[in-house]
């Protein structure tokens, strides 16, 4: 019992909840629907509406949830989604009943009742002060109107209205675009019924919409609503055809591959964009076998690898361009492309004959032999229509040039190298010819034609057989040597009877030629180791002359064989070895041999028999040996005797003069010596030498007194030294007679440039004398001259004779000695003689007409003053001397001439 109890207690209690819930749940719908109001629409409207016609606004007032629909259960209005009624169409009505379903955010529906009732207009005025609206927005749909429409005008469109117009009596008026700005008074509004008409026709193309407002008023001109935007779409009529835009010229290179895209073709419409109206599509209506264009792209492509640009550069196509995609009643434009083919290189030359015929003589050389035609039909005056021409076959010995002449395109052939009839009469030729680019297409070449040149017979001189005849000869034969022959034949009877043989080029002239056969004879000695012999080679040129005078010209190389004619030499023989701390020095010694080996290196080289065991030799290489000292030395000059071989052991002892000094400093690792006196390293005979050379210095400063003379002017001596020195002799010597004024001596044909004389150099001859240096003189005709570059010992004289080529001239100063510095004075002491001779001459013309006269005694009153040297040199501020010689001059002349006379 007390189970079932419980069990219908559990009972009892769940429906007590569930009473509960359900009671909660009818309160909360109840409350819900309590507190929306849901009100019928009443509203009085005109008897006729037009469509788009506000009619009044469905509100649901105190719901909680939102309306989010409205659907009216008559098809004659719409309720917009803010719960504006409008009329769908214009319609008549005295009263109207229908219901708007409402639903809300919570997908609840409720109904609202639509009572419409036509009231007149007296009713309404009567009733407008009684029933006051509060302004509403009036939004109706876009208006549209149709481009381009045909009369009559003006045409209905839509109608406009207020809602403020059931409780006032109202009028309308609309400004803006198409009403009061351009295009003025394009629409019109009928002010009491809101009727909108459009006045005239309208391009979409140049007014696609148009946008004014809309105002109401009442009787007082007073606003009952907001202005209303109005909206009005002009409608597209296909009314314009495609036009073509962008260029129509296009180029595309011949016998470009199928599927090349040459270019595109653009077209625009002015209809509205993205409608069949500006559906353009693209026809080809010729030139379909070449070309082919995208039908809505316009993308022209070749249709074919055989354009040929021969045939036809230019292709005219014709183009239609039709809207509506196409289709038959579509407007349509047609227009041209130009298509240019461009050149490419697939046309070869082609001769105009199929065998060339030519002739030329036989030796000539660089003559124009024959033009060669040609055709080409790529484009004129472009690399793929000049031709290259070359002879392909028959030139393997460079005889023949081809050329282009470019202006004609036409191939010249040359011959640059002459023709030899007798060995070849008829030349066999092949002639191909090119383009300067490579062809294009797998079955073009280049293409090739023979030519036939005769050869024309001449008579020839004789030609030596080989052109260049080489002989083997060994140095230093024999004179008189027959060292070969070398004959040359006639080219038409094939013999050498009749030619003789000449030398035309020999620079040593070391080969004779026999006239009549040609035999080669040594003339003079043959050395290897001349400057004339380049790498063993000596070359002379033969000519030979046959009996009709003409000429052949050959070439001889002698290959010239060494012999063993040359030893070894020390080219350096003054040494210097500087020594350092007491260490013992070396120097190295190298030697040079003129023959080749196995004739000169490796040498041999050994300290000479009269050595005195102070050196020895070490690290001997192929040509050179280490001198080395076996002992300490003091500084000095040591003369150390070497004897040098080749490696035939052909060779001479020779003396190496070594100076053995102290080092003072390093310069890249190798000792310098210090300076030395003059006196110390010269010696006794160098000291000799000096005193010599200031005396020879001193007669030079006369000699130039004597005779110098710039642009032929006069040289005078002057008189008035003022010395006191007098010449004592036995005899007296009376003043003498004035020497006549003028030049000295001139000196024909010489001209003085810069002050110094110019004359020709005639001779030199070199005295090898004790080494040292000195200085060099030379005389040259119209002057001594002194230079510093001499080596002491080695005196260079030089005389150009240039006094009239008589006894003075074109004399040649002898050498008297190679062992005394003193055969320099007595050099130079003749020579003076020779000049006081010329001066003392009594020939017309001459200077020396005053006779020079001798006297016992010299008193202390002579007017010619003293004759001594230093009273000559004393005055060397002043040159006034030269104006005159003077009776100075005439003493001294005197004792020389008379002395030269008698003495010696």
């Amino acid at each position: 019992m007390r189970r079932n109890s419980t069990h219908t207690h559990s009972h009892s209690r769940m429906y007590e909840r569930a009473l509960f819930a359900l009671c909660l749940l009818t309160l909360v719908l109840f409350q819900s629907a309590a507190s929306c109001e849901l009100r019928p629409v009443l509203a009085q409207v005109p008897k006729r509406l037009p469509a788009g016609y506000v009619i009044s606004e469905v509100t649901l007032k105190g719901c909680v949830a939102k309306p989010v629909a409205f659907t009216s259960s008559d098809p004659d209005f719409t309720v917009n989604t803010d719960g504006t009624i409008i009329t769908v169409r214009g319609l008549e009505i005295t009263t109207k009943r229908f219901s708007v379903l409402v639903q809300d955010e919570n997908r609840s529906d409720w109904r609202v009742d639509i009572i419409l009732s036509c009231k007149d207009e007296l009713s309404q005025k009567s009733s407008s002060a009684a029933h006051k609206r509060t302004k509403r927005r009036w939004r109706p749909l876009p208006f549209s109107v149709v481009e381009n429409d045909s009369p009559p005008f003006p045409k209905e469109l839509e109608m406009i209205a207020s809602d403020s117009s059931v409780n006032y009596t109202v009028y309308y008026q609309i400004s803006g675009q198409g009403v009061t700005t351009d295009p003025v008074g394009l629409f019109i509004l009928n002010k009491n019924n809101g009727m909108l008409s459009v006045t005239r026709a309208v391009d979409r193309e140049q007014y696609p919409q148009f946008n004014f407002i809309a105002r109401v008023y009442d009787v007082s001109g007073r606003e009952t609503d907001a202005f209303l935007p109005i909206t009005v779409n002009v409608e597209d009529k296909n009314d314009n055809a495609p036009e073509f835009i962008g260029g129509r010229f296009f180029t595309v290179e011949e016998r470009c591959r199928a599927g090349t895209v040459i270019g595109q073709v653009n077209a625009t419409d002015k209809d509205q964009a993205k409608t069949a109206h500006t559906l353009i599509k693209f026809t080809l209506h010729n030139a379909t076998d070449m070309f082919s264009i995208d039908p809505f792209t316009g993308i022209i492509t070749a249709k074919t690898n055989t354009l040929d640009r021969e045939a036809q550069d230019k292709v005219y196509a014709e183009i239609e361009i039709r809207d509506m995609g196409g289709a038959p009643n579509g407007l349509f434009s047609r227009g041209t492309v130009v298509i240019t083919l461009t050149d490419v290189n697939d046309n070869p030359p082609t001769f105009k004959e199929k065998l060339y015929k030519a002739k030329v003589q036989e030796n000539q050389e660089n003559v124009l032999v024959t033009r060669i035609q040609v055709e080409d039909k790529d484009l004129v005056n472009t690399p793929n229509w000049k031709a290259l021409f070359e002879v392909t076959k028959g030139n393997e010995s460079g005889n023949f040039r081809m050329e282009t002449d470019p202006k004609t395109n036409e191939g010249l052939l040359y011959v640059i190298k002459g023709l030899d009839f007798e060995k070849t009469p008829l030349v066999k030729l092949e002639i191909t010819a090119r383009n300067e680019v490579p062809l294009v297409g797998p079955d073009t070449k280049w293409l090739s034609v023979p030519l036939e040149l005769s050869v024309g017979d001449e008579d020839e001189g004789p030609e030596f057989n080989p052109g260049i005849l080489y002989l083997k000869v060994k140095e230093n034969v024999a004179n008189g040597t027959v060292i070969g022959t070398y004959k040359a034949l006639d080219p038409e009877n094939k013999n050498s009877n009749g030619i003789k043989y000449y030398k035309m080029t020999d620079p040593g002239n070391w080969i004779t030629v026999v006239e009549n056969t040609g035999e080669l004879k040594t003339a003079n000695t043959i050395d290897r180791e001349s400057p004339l012999v380049h790498k063993d080679m000596y070359n002379i040129t033969i000519r030979a002359v046959d009996e009709s005078k003409k000429t052949g010209k050959g070439m001889v190389i002698i290959q010239i064989e060494d012999v063993n004619d040359n030893m070894p030499v020390i080219p350096g023989t003054d040494l210097i070895m500087c020594s350092k701390d007491d260490t013992l020095s070396s120097v190295l010694v190298e030697a040079v041999d003129m023959d080749q080996r196995p004739y000169s290196t490796p040498f041999i080289f050994e300290l000479g028999a009269d050595q005195d065991g102070k050196w020895k030799l070490k690290d001997t290489t192929e040509s050179s040996v280490v001198l080395e000292q076996a002992v300490a030395m003091p500084t000095g000059l040591y003369s150390v005797p070497l004897l040098v071989k080749d490696l035939q052991g052909f060779g001479k002892e020779q003396t190496v003069n070594v100076r053995v000094c102290t080092c003072e400093r390093e310069e890249n690792g190798v000792g310098i010596c210090g300076a030395r006196s003059a006196s110390s390293s010269l010696g006794s005979l160098g000291i000799l030498a000096l005193v010599l050379s200031g005396l020879l210095l001193l007669l030079l400063s006369l000699l130039l007194i004597f005779i110098c003379s710039t642009k032929r002017d006069k040289l005078y001596i002057s008189d008035d030294t003022g010395t006191g020195g007098m010449l004592l002799k036995s005899n007296t010597e009376a003043p003498g007679e004035e020497v006549k004024d003028g030049a000295l001596m001139m000196i024909p044909g010489a001209e003085v440039v810069d002050g110094s004389l110019q004359s020709g150099l005639m001779e030199s001859k070199n005295v090898t004398s004790a080494s040292g240096r000195y200085g060099q003189q030379f005389f040259q005709g119209g002057g001594v001259y002194n230079t510093t570059t001499q080596e002491f010992g080695t005196e260079k004289f030089y005389s150009s004779g240039r006094y009239d080529n008589n006894i003075y001239g074109n004399n040649t100063l002898q050498k008297l000695s190679n062992t005394s510095a003193l055969d320099t004075w007595k050099t130079n002491g003749r020579y003076l003689d020779r000049k006081l001779a010329y001066f003392g001459d009594e020939e017309e013309g001459r200077y020396a007409d005053d006779l020079l006269k001798t006297y016992g005694h010299e008193g202390m009153g002579s007017p010619a003053g003293s004759v001594g040297c230093c009273s000559i040199l004393g005055e060397q501020e002043s040159l006034d001397f030269l104006n005159t010689l003077g009776p100075k001059f005439k003493p001294l002349a005197d004792v020389c001439y008379t002395t030269n006379r008698t003495g010696n």
